[in-house]
C-alpha cells in the first residue's frame, strides 16, 4: 500500500505543490480569525484527493493548461462540511487534532463553514460554465440531505443497506463525482468522455466511503486519528454492522444491539463486536462490494480512455482507495 501510495505521490508531486498554493492564496484576502479556522481543517493533513480528481480528470479530457484554482473549489465544499459534520456528530478530533468548534466555539465554526461554501461557489461560478455551477449546487442539496438523513437515523438499528447506499452517495460519492464530472466540462469534453469520467468518481466515492467506514473497524486510534468505533458511538451505523445485524441469530443480534445501543461501551465490548462483525461476514461484505465499485470504476476509463501516463495514475488512485488504513 505505502509502495503503491508513494507512486502516486510522485506522480502528482508539482500538482499537488500548486493546490496547496492556490488554497492558502484564495484565503488570504479575507479575515485572519476566517482563515485560522479554515487551515485548521483545510492544512491538517487531507489527501487533496477531490482537488488532485479534478487535475486529472481534465488532463485525461485533453485539457492542457486547467487552471489550478478551479481544482479548490471542491476542497473547500468538503472542508465546509466536514465543520459541520464534527459539530452536529459532537466529534472531539479530526485527523487526529481537536475539533475546530473545541477551539474556536460553535458559531465561528459555522460561519467558517459557511464561508468556504460560498467560496467554492464563487469559484464555481469563476468558470462562466452554468453547468459547473448547478452541479456544485446541486451536490451542496444532495450532501445536506445525506447528513439530514444520517442525523434522522442516528442510533437507530434499523438503518438498511439501501438507505446506507443512497446516504453515502450523497454524502460522498457525489463529490467524487461532480469533481470529475465538472472538470470534464471546464476540459469541453464529449459526452462519451464527461461520462466515462463522471462514472469513475461515482463508483470511485462509493468504495472510498465503504473503506473508510471499515476503518472504524480494522484500524487502531493513532493510525486513524480518532477513536475506533468512534462512528458506532456516535450512533452511526455502517455497511460492516448493517449487514452482520442482517445476519445473525436472534442471540448474537441481541448482544450486537446491546453494545450499538450503548454509547459508551467498552474496549472488550468492542472486541465482541468485532468477533461477531467477522462471524457473521460483515467487514468481508463491504470489502467485498466496495472491490466492485473499484472494479466499475477503473472500467470506466479503460473502456473509453486510451493508456496514458494519466489514466495509469487515475488506476492507481483506484486501487489505493481500496488497501488505503488510514
Amino acid at each position: 500500500m505505502n509502495i503503491l501510495k508513494n507512486k502516486i505521490l510522485d506522480a502528482v508531486k508539482d500538482d499537488l505543490e500548486e493546490i496547496e498554493t492556490a488554497l492558502k492564496e484564495n484565503l488570504k484576502p479575507y479575515l485572519d480569525l476566517v482563515s485560522q479556522t479554515a487551515s485548521h481543517i483545510l492544512f491538517a493533513g487531507g489527501k487533496r484527493l477531490r482537488p488532485l480528481l479534478m487535475v486529472l480528470s481534465a488532463r485525461i479530457c485533453g485539457s492542457k493548461d486547467f487552471d489550478k484554482t478551479f481544482s479548490i473549489m471542491f476542497e473547500y465544499l468538503h472542508a465546509a462540511t466536514l465543520l459541520h459534520d464534527d459539530l452536529v456528530d459532537e466529534a472531539t478530533l479530526r485527523r487526529g487534532k481537536p475539533v475546530a468548534h473545541s477551539i474556536w466555539g460553535n458559531s465561528i465554526t459555522v460561519l467558517v463553514g459557511d464561508f468556504l461554501l460560498a467560496r467554492a461557489l464563487s469559484i464555481a461560478s469563476d468558470t462562466g460554465q452554468i453547468s459547473v455551477i448547478k452541479i456544485i449546487s446541486k451536490i451542496t442539496e444532495n450532501m445536506s440531505q445525506g447528513e439530514i438523513h444520517q442525523l434522522i437515523k442516528k442510533g437507530h438499528i434499523d438503518l438498511t443497506e439501501e438507505e446506507y447506499m443512497e446516504i453515502i452517495e450523497n454524502k460522498t460519492a457525489m463529490l467524487f463525482q461532480g469533481a470529475c464530472q465538472t472538470s470534464a466540462i471546464i476540459a469541453g469534453a464529449s459526452q462519451e468522455h464527461e461520462k466515462a469520467i463522471s462514472d469513475y468518481g461515482l463508483n470511485l466515492g462509493l468504495a472510498f466511503q465503504m473503506a473508510d467506514d471499515l476503518l472504524d473497524y480494522t484500524s487502531n486510534a493513532d493510525i486513524l486519528g480518532k477513536e475506533a468505533g468512534a462512528d458506532l458511538k456516535e450512533g452511526k451505523l455502517t455497511l460492516p454492522v448493517i449487514y452482520a445485524l442482517k445476519q445473525a441469530d436472534s442471540k448474537d443480534k441481541a448482544i450486537m444491539e446491546r453494545i450499538i445501543k450503548n454509547k459508551d461501551f467498552s474496549f472488550e465490548e468492542f472486541k465482541i463486536l468485532l468477533k461477531l462483525l467477522d462471524k457473521y461476514k460483515g467487514i468481508k461484505y463491504t470489502e467485498e462490494l466496495a472491490k466492485k465499485h473499484i472494479i466499475k470504476a477503473k472500467k470506466s476509463l479503460t473502456g473509453v480512455f486510451k493508456p496514458s501516463a494519466t489514466r495509469k495514475i487515475l488506476i492507481n488512485i483506484a486501487d489505493y482507495a481500496l488497501s488505503r488504513k488510514y
